[in-house]
């Protein structure tokens, strides 16, 4: 009994929305984490899934591009439809329709570092002009009965990293959970991710609601590293996902059981990829699923010896016969060795 009130009051929740004990996230990515991808993701333990970012004003304008973005299953929730924006009164009338669609919560996205979207004032842009940040969440918040959460950065560059004091201002707001990018926008991607400000937010007394931390998290022992030393509520896995959705699998098994597991074998690569083409083509018809399928083909074959003359071909490929032709090559006797670390 003792024991099942222990996990009880360790479940993290937001909202109203239960988790888990130690919930892990997959981060949302421009052209990466749409519907197909995450619902890969889910089958290998991400317990909490975020669209890629969608334009406040595509949205209003009912851009294709933004509303293909509102399409999730049932079978992805708990899921949060992620929106990006400077304007506060175009962010509210996203929000309400974000709503409509019926997801489980509200992401904000502060932390996309990219220039198109920085030069327009959003992103991380908000970093810069916390005030702004502040009031557009805000009615966020006020404008959904949902769930909001956010996902920001340390600070817009070394001389601003005032994480700790954002997020106690974002969470006086109203949002019920934040996830914290490791890097400062000046940084992009590059470097290394410093998780010593993202252990400040989670143990400053003051914070109530999740803290979940995000970058750098590429196997299992680093995950476990970061929830030890760090104390987050979860992890949010990023790039390490791309073409490597089984790094859940991976993570949850060496948390709960202490096990390092191998990666999957090659015929189970094959028929992961075999289903994600599959459903990328449903959703967005060949042409464009067998471009945007070109991201993936490194991550689930990562480390197979002499993948790269069969990763050429793949790349070159015009129609998912020809990709399934490719595949149907790869054999234990093309590959006789696939191990390395997932």
């Amino acid at each position: 009994m003792l024991i099942l009130q222990l996990n009880y009051y360790n479940l993290i929740s937001i909202g109203n929305i239960e988790c888990g004990n130690f919930p892990l996230l997959l981060a949302p990515m421009e052209d990466v984490t749409d519907s197909s991808f995450r619902s890969i993701c889910k089958s290998f333990g991400a317990d909490i899934l975020i669209t890629e970012f969608i334009s406040s004003e595509g949205l209003i304008r009912d851009a294709a591009k933004s509303r293909v973005k509102l399409t999730f299953g049932e079978e992805e929730r708990p899921l949060g439809i992620q929106i990006f924006g400077n304007d506060i009164n175009s962010m509210r009338k996203a929000t309400m329709l974000a709503e409509q669609a019926k997801p489980d919560f509200i992401d904000i996205n502060f932390g996309c570092p990219v220039k198109k979207v920085v030069v327009k004032g959003a992103g991380a842009a908000l970093l810069n002009d916390l005030p702004k940040m502040i009031s557009l969440t805000a009615e966020v918040v006020r404008s959904t009965s949902l769930p909001v959460t956010v996902k920001t950065r340390l600070g817009w560059d070394e001389s601003s990293r005032n994480i700790v004091k954002v997020a106690e201002m974002l969470q006086d707001t109203g949002i019920q959970a934040i996830s914290i990018h490791g890097r400062t926008r000046a940084q992009l991607y590059g470097g290394k991710a410093d998780w010593t400000l993202i252990g400040e937010v989670k143990n400053n007394p003051r914070m109530k609601i999740p803290v979940f931390g995000n970058g750098d998290i590429s196997n299992a022992l680093i995950a476990k590293e970061m929830k030890e030393i760090y104390g987050v509520d979860g992890l949010m896995i990023g790039r390490a996902a791309i073409g490597n959705p089984w790094i859940f699998r991976e993570i949850k098994t060496y948390l709960t059981e202490g096990i390092l597991i191998e990666p999957p074998s090659l015929q189970e690569r094959v028929d992961i990829l075999k289903k994600h083409l599959f459903h990328e083509i449903a959703n967005k018809g060949e042409r464009i699923a067998i471009l945007e399928m070109r991201k993936f083909y490194s991550g689930y074959f990562k480390d197979l010896p002499d993948f790269k003359k069969h990763k050429m071909r793949l790349m070159t490929a015009q129609s998912e016969i020809e990709i399934n032709e490719i595949i149907k090559e790869f054999t234990i006797d093309t590959f006789p060795s696939p191990g390395g670390e997932g």
